[in-house]
């Protein structure tokens, strides 16, 4: 029954969604205000019945519903209560239901903060909106049915993949899609923006927080979704440039030269053209990485489907929402005038080098991403494009990139002085030829790559907190104690941009450690064997099998100690799971991390002379990568926290002595 409640509450969605894109719509083009009001109302019903479907698809899982087709393909009544939760958004329906929950929870959000958005702006936004949960609604009903039923009922279901019963793979997703799908309502204002033929520095003021909120959640899920691939598959790397990590790298991307774009907007009432088509672009990858993951057309760990013929659906709401889009772009966007004037030596200069240089990024992994899907397509070859084409197109970008930071922050808007920008940062030359010669010292021998890496990391670090220092002590007559007080009193927003610059620095030096400084051994042994490796010794102590609630394991133990004094280090668990339901065997690292790096050791397939293959590996730097990831989320929560950034904020002003004050929109 409560099977059916889901089914129902998907039909009705899509039915409130309709009148939703419909009625707002209509209401703005004729002026009607009550047309226009009933957005709001339309929005937060369609979340409500949506998040019924949800929870009627979750207590199948819980409660291991095996009459339902979706529960008997994904689940298993020996999962943990944890993975059973996580079962439903594990699979192609499920994650389904999941993507058209977010698209109408961003509408409720704006339903219910966007209170000072003029009338027709929010009703055209939340009519795009429900149109695009109209077209996903409309491809579940006919094509990917979860509340589909079985009878009878098997016992037993076949499980979730096993590599994604993981308490990373468990919350990865959901904020995964919180970000990519999040930018639908950029998108959304994008569109309706181009319908009215009005964008200016109140727009951009509106847009940015939503934007910003969906780009901290997929800054998140891409960063835990990292760290599950490091520690969960046994490999010993973060990024292989995959094409489904990548299908949600570009949308990354893209909302990063958004979120800068739209500060010129805002600040300056220039770049409007161009920033409403990284609007577009940006929700358009993420519909890219939809496409890529249902279509059949790739074969991943991370991939929901293999039917060609919901591939074709897909596509065809591609074309429709970016055909679409695009061609109101073509048509509206010569109207759309900046008015700010600026030299290219400026702060506007400076972030359009950004958005430049974060466009060509992602265009390099655009083509690096589906030139092998085209060219199979076109000509039937299958080729390869991995990590070796992304080192070489991709880094030398974002290295350039990462030096402009940490110049572009400290220049002024409409004219800066070059000279007097570099005067101000030779403490931060100086810091970064410190450390770089540091890093000469140790590392020049392993890899010079490595010493440019951790010097671009040093730089963007120094010249971030020495912009932050400028800021609140311009000048030597300030004292520092004054400083200090300062910096307690800056906006939200700027205390966000630096951790967010620091949290990139953070990673440059992460990535760089775990990509060039890594030493590893590979090798085969059994109990009582040593292994060296770089500094470290590690000793198997011991291969013991070991009992979990869905799957039986070997766990091996290793003893790590100082490869010349002998001193004990740590003692690390790897395993080799092999699950009940399916026989199904995963690999899980034992790691031992502190700032200066990971010791990491797995234990893999056993050999015919009744040993074990081992990988062990030290890994500078890698924790910094988490680190770094965090100070990124972090930032962006410090300036979602900005009362300038909140929609809708009010901010009071008057004398109390004629007793009215006047409301008016927050900066």
């Amino acid at each position: 029954m409560i099977a059916e409640l889901g089914h129902f509450a998907l039909a009705l969605a899509a039915a409130v969604a309709l009148v939703q894109a419909v009625v707002p719509m209509l209401g703005a083009a004729r002026g009607d205000g009550a047309m226009m009001a009933a957005a709001a109302p339309a929005a937060l019903v369609q979340f409500g019945v949506l998040g019924i479907a949800f929870a009627a698809l979750m207590h199948a899982y819980i409660t291991s519903d095996f009459s339902v087709l979706n529960v008997i393909e994904n689940s298993h009544s020996l999962k943990p209560l944890l993975y059973k939760v996580a079962g439903t958004w594990g699979n192609h329906e499920g994650s389904l239901l999941l993507w058209v929950t977010v698209l109408a929870l961003f509408g409720a959000l704006v339903a219910v903060f966007g209170r000072n958005l003029p009338p027709s702006l929010k009703a055209r936004t939340l009519s795009v909106q429900a149109l695009i949960t109209l077209g996903f609604l409309v491809f579940m009903l006919l094509t990917s049915n979860p509340f589909a039923r079985v009878f009878p009922p098997p016992i037993e279901g076949t499980d979730l993949n096993p590599l994604l019963q993981d308490p990373g793979l468990a919350f990865h997703p959901p904020m995964l899609y919180v970000g990519y799908v999040g930018l639908s309502i950029s998108f959304s204002f994008a569109v309706a923006a181009l319908i009215e033929g009005k964008v200016d520095a109140a727009w951009a003021r509106w847009v940015r927080p939503w934007t910003l909120l969906a780009w901290t959640f997929l800054t998140a899920g891409i960063a835990l979704g990292s760290w599950w691939a490091y520690y969960e598959l046994g490999w010993g790397g973060f990024w292989y440039w995959d094409p489904v990590e990548n299908a949600s790298f570009m949308p990354w991307l893209a909302a990063t030269a958004l979120l800068h774009s739209a500060i010129v907007v805002e600040k300056r009432d220039t770049l409007k053209s161009w920033t409403i088509l990284l609007a577009i672009i940006a929700f358009g990858l993420s519909l890219i990485g939809t496409f890529l993951v249902r279509s059949g057309v790739l074969t991943s760990v991370h991939a929901f489907a293999s039917d060609p013929d919901r591939g074709i659906f897909i596509l065809l709401l591609l074309v429709v929402a970016i055909g679409g889009s695009l061609g109101l772009y073509a048509w509206r966007a010569p109207g759309l005038q900046g008015g700010g004037l600026f030299r290219p030596v400026s702060r506007e200069g400076a972030l359009v080098l950004n958005n430049l240089l974060l466009s060509a990024a992602a265009a390099t992994v655009f083509v690096g991403t589906l030139y092998p899907l085209f060219l199979e397509v076109l000509t039937d070859d299958k080729i390869s494009v991995g990590p070796p084409y992304f080192n070489l197109t991709f880094t030398p970008i974002m290295g350039v990139l990462v030096i402009a930071l940490g110049v572009g922050a400290m220049l002024p808007w409409k004219r800066g002085d070059l000279g007097a920008v570099t005067r101000r940062l030779t403490v931060a030359c100086v810091v970064t030829a410190v450390l770089m010669g540091l890093a000469a010292l140790l590392y020049w021998q392993r890899s010079a790559l490595a010493v440019a890496g951790l010097g671009m990391a040093a730089w963007l670090a120094a010249a971030t907190l020495t912009q932050l220092w400028q800021r609140v002590r311009p000048t030597a007559r300030i004292g520092v104690g004054e400083g200090v007080r300062r910096m307690a009193g800056l906006p939200r927003a700027a205390w966000g941009m630096t951790l967010a610059h620091l949290g990139v620095a953070v990673i440059v030096a992460g990535a760089t450690g775990a990509s060039l400084l890594t030493q590893e051994t590979i090798s085969s042994g059994g109990p009582g064997d040593r292994f060296t490796v770089g500094d470290y010794a590690f000793t198997l102590e011991s291969v013991d099998r070991v009992a979990g609630p869905n799957y039986a394991a070997e766990r091996g133990t290793f003893r790590v100690t100082d490869a010349e004094t002998g001193d004990e280090i740590a003692t690390l668990h790897g395993e080799r799971r092999r699950y009940v339901a399916g026989g199904q065997e995963t690999t899980e690292a034992g790691i031992r991390s502190d700032l200066g790096g990971d010791l990491y050791a797995v234990l893999g397939q056993p050999t015919d002379d009744g040993g074990w293959t081992v990988r062990l590996y030290r890994k500078p730097l890698v924790p910094w990568l988490w680190i770094g990831s965090g100070l990124l989320v972090l930032g962006g929560l410090f300036s979602l926290s900005d009362r300038r950034l909140r929609v809708g904020a009010p901010r009071r002003s008057g004398t109390r002595a004629g007793g009215v004050a006047r409301t008016q929109p927050a900066e």
